[in-house]
């Protein structure tokens, strides 16, 4: 399955929702050497109750929207 993600990095408040067939997703950690999107797939694998093997960026590795990939067992 894949989503489309915007990040929004720096948040004081982690988590995640959806709008509009796009998840929003609020992470603390600054868009620094990957810190960002560690914490994303963290967040994304605790949202939908899998593993974060499971979970791979497929666009967007460094821009706040990306294209994420969910493998569901």
């Amino acid at each position: 399955m894949n989503i489309t993600v915007r990040v929004h990095p720096k948040s004081k408040r982690p988590g995640a929702e959806e709008k509009e067939g796009i998840t929003h997703v609020r992470v603390s950690a600054a868009p620094e050497k990957g810190r960002a999107n560690k914490e994303l797939i963290a967040i994304l694998s605790g949202y939908y109750k899998i593993p974060k093997k499971n979970i791979t960026i497929i666009r967007g590795e460094t821009g706040r929207d990306k294209l994420v990939t969910i493998l569901r067992s």
